[in-house]
């Protein structure tokens, strides 16, 4: 059983967004199995800042699937969007 990293790219409702809350939250928010590998942020527009997470997720489960729902769930994300997904 291998492992599958993703950078997933989450955009806040709003540039007020508290994005260290916002960290927190979606790293609570995390199916079974799956874990955070680091964050970057990404500058969009008007002060709009995109939180890029690095997820580890087992490769039995099924791919990002149950991570991207527990992200879109998350109070104050208005998309969630993989950008990349590779075998580790």
């Amino acid at each position: 059983m291998g492992k599958v990293a993703a950078k997933i790219k989450v955009m806040p409702q709003s540039p007020e967004i508290d994005l260290d809350e916002l960290q927190e939250t979606l790293e609570d928010s995390l199916p079974e199995g799956a874990k955070i590998n680091g964050f970057e942020r990404d500058e969009v527009a008007f002060g709009l800042v995109a939180l890029l997470p690095t997820v580890i997720v087992p490769d039995d489960t099924g791919g990002t699937e149950a991570v991207e729902e527990g992200f879109s769930n998350v109070e104050g994300v208005e998309s969630v969007e993989v950008q990349n997904v590779g075998r580790i």
